[in-house]
This record gives C-alpha cells, sequence and structure tokens, in this order.
C-alpha cells in the first residue's frame, strides 16, 4: 500500500518524475566510476538497467526516455573504446540494444502492471458498492464502458450493464436468465472444474477468454472473476470485468511471426555464410600451389640463365615473379576475406 501511495504522488508531480529519473542515473553513474576506480569492471551496465528500470516502474515513460538516453550517451562516454568520446562503432551497438530492449519490456511490464492494479481497484470499489447499496451499484455499474456482468453460481447471467451490451452485442434482456457458458460459448486456458476451485480457494480469478459475440465473431478478453459471498459465506455470485485485447494478441502473434521469420533468415544468413568461407578457403588454397610452382621454376631459370639473356628477356622474367608476388598477396587477402567472419572488428586508418 505504502508503494502504491508512493507511486502516485511520484506520478503526479513532473518534477519529482523527472528529478527520479536524473538523480538514479547520477547515483548509478557514480557507482560505475567508484566500481572502476577499484578495479571492478562489467558492472557500469547493470548499473544503468537498474536505474532505467527503477524509473520505468515509479516514474512513466518521459523520465524514462530521460534516463535511457542519459544512461546510453554516458556509458558510451566513459565505459566503451575509445573513451571519453561519444563515437559509436559497431561493437556498441549490442550494448545500446540491450539498454533499449531491457527499457521497452520494463515499460511494458510496469504498465501492465499499473492497468491491473487499476482494474484490481475498479472490481473491489464495485464488489463494496454492491455489499452497501446493490440498487445504487447497479446503476453505476450500468454507466460505465468495461464490460461487467454478474452470474450465480450456476453461471445463470442476473446483471448486464451497456459495456457488456457493446463488447458482446445482446441487450440485458437479451442476456439476464441465459447460461453465460452457453451464450458466450467461452473457450477457457484451464479446465473449468479447477478454475471454480481457484475461485472459491482466493476469491478472485483472472486470465485471458475466447468468446463469441452476437454477430458470431470470436474475441479475446482480458477477464477479472471475483467472488461475492453472503453473511454466513457461502458463495451466491460471481462479478466479471472484461476487456476486448483482440487486436493486442493478434499483434503479439504477428511479432512472434516476424521473430520466428527474422530467426530463420538469420539461420539462413549464417550459412550462406560458412558457405562462402569454405569455397574462399578452397579456392584459394587451389591456387597456391601452381603459383609456388611458377614462380619457384622462374626464379630458377633467372639463376640460370640471366647472363645469357639480353635486358628484355631478363625484364620479362622479373615481370613474371612479381605478377606471381602479387597473386600471392591477392590469395592471402582472399585466405583473409575468408575468415573475416570470424575475426575480431579492429578500427584502423
Amino acid at each position: 500500500m505504502g508503494q502504491s501511495n508512493l507511486q502516485v504522488r511520484i506520478a503526479g508531480s513532473s518534477i519529482l518524475r523527472y528529478g527520479l529519473a536524473v538523480i538514479l542515473f547520477v547515483v548509478a553513474l557514480a557507482l560505475a566510476l567508484l566500481m572502476q576506480h577499484f578495479g571492478f569492471h562489467s558492472v557500469e551496465l547493470p548499473l544503468f538497467l537498474f536505474a532505467v528500470a527503477i524509473t520505468a516502474w515509479y516514474a512513466g515513460v518521459g523520465p524514462t526516455v530521460v534516463a535511457l538516453v542519459l544512461s546510453i550517451a554516458f556509458f558510451d562516454f566513459f565505459f566503451t573504446e575509445p573513451r571519453y568520446t561519444f563515437y559509436v562503432g559497431s561493437s556498441d551497438v549490442p550494448y545500446f540494444v540491450v539498454f533499449i530492449g531491457f527499457t521497452l519490456l520494463t515499460a511494458w511490464f510496469s504498465a501492465v502492471r499499473r492497468r491491473v492494479e487499476q482494474d484490481l481497484r475498479r472490481t473491489r470499489d464495485h464488489l463494496e458498492s454492491e455489499v452497501a447499496q446493490r440498487t445504487q451499484q447497479a446503476s453505476l455499474l450500468d454507466l460505465t464502458h468495461d464490460s461487467i456482468f454478474v452470474r450465480d453460481m450456476n453461471f445463470y447471467i442476473t446483471f448486464w450493464n451497456l459495456g457488456a451490451q457493446e463488447l458482446y452485442g445482446w441487450k440485458a434482456e437479451d442476456a439476464i436468465g441465459k447460461d453465460s457458458l452457453q451464450l458466450l460459448q467461452t473457450v477457457y486456458p484451464i479446465p473449468l472444474d479447477d478454475l471454480r476451485a481457484e475461485l472459491l480457494r482466493t476469491g478472485r480469478w483472472e486470465g485471458e477468454l475466447e468468446r463469441t459475440t452476437a454477430d458470431g465473431t470470436r474475441i479475446v478478453v482480458a477477464s477479472r472473476w471475483s467472488l461475492r459471498r453472503d453473511a454466513q459465506g457461502q458463495a451466491v455470485a460471481i462479478l466479471e470485468t472484461s476487456n476486448d485485447v483482440t487486436h493486442r494478441k493478434r499483434r503479439e502473434e504477428e511479432i512472434q511471426s516476424l521473430n520466428h521469420e527474422l530467426a530463420k533468415r538469420s539461420s539462413d544468413l549464417e550459412a550462406i555464410n560458412k558457405e562462402l568461407e569454405a569455397f574462399a578457403y578452397s579456392v584459394s588454397h587451389d591456387l597456391r600451389a601452381p603459383l609456388r610452382h611458377m614462380a619457384g621454376y622462374t626464379e630458377l631459370l633467372q639463376k640460370r640463365v640471366t647472363t645469357a639473356l639480353d635486358e628484355k628477356s631478363r625484364r620479362y622474367i622479373a615481370m613474371m615473379l612479381d605478377a606471381a608476388k602479387r597473386m600471392g598477396t591477392l590469395i592471402d587477402d582472399l585466405l583473409a576475406f575468408s575468415r573475416i567472419g570470424r575475426a575480431e572488428t579492429q578500427k584502423t586508418r
């Protein structure tokens, strides 16, 4: 509860949010420099990532971007070669990818967590209102755009708000009194008996369900169930709130498909590179043997008949030796090229 209040206070003030981002970055930078001074290396990246994660958790998107930019810039300035410059080499790219990927993941997780907490608070408020004044609660639930309906323990619908009508397509008079299992044709992620057992044990359940609307469309909803008990502690009703997440699920499936395609293309590219390396290695070795023979016999010829040849013939022999030497250099370069995929990148003029 104290942590939630702290988040609310920080989220309500832009100065506190951006100030928190700067302070966390400064602390991470100071600790990283101090660790480096005492001989501890490779700790700066976790420190900066931790600062960005805390900023995303408490301060939101804007301060997180500030913390991320500062962390990337000063990580590059102090801890990557060449130091004390903002030069970005190819070897630095993985660090920046880690920074950005970790920040996106943390920001997404924080946003989901806040949304879940807000949904749970709304559900709790609705339940408390239902216990206190059922009639007033019904009118209030009917005003919200969230899908909310109530079922008895046999899954017959007893309340159906406008949000449920907008989401599923049935009016209240068409839904109330119907068996929700048959009406919505729900597909559950776990056996229904296990779900009911968890609901009776904990008083709540949440997860994603697949349902059918009045026009036959299949949708995915993020559903939250809360159990209502009477004064004797007996379970009497289930209140459910749900939101349509069909588009989000489709985006997630598209992203997963793109990731699989990217992995396949990367694997194909790696195989092609290996074939190219093997080809270059084989060709360079096959060329080296006849070239050695050409150069060796030309040198023997030069030693034996150089005095009997005129200037023009000697120049021909010298040109043959020079060409063989240049060909040897080209073969060496070809061998070096075949190994370039395994060599460490080195910057040079």
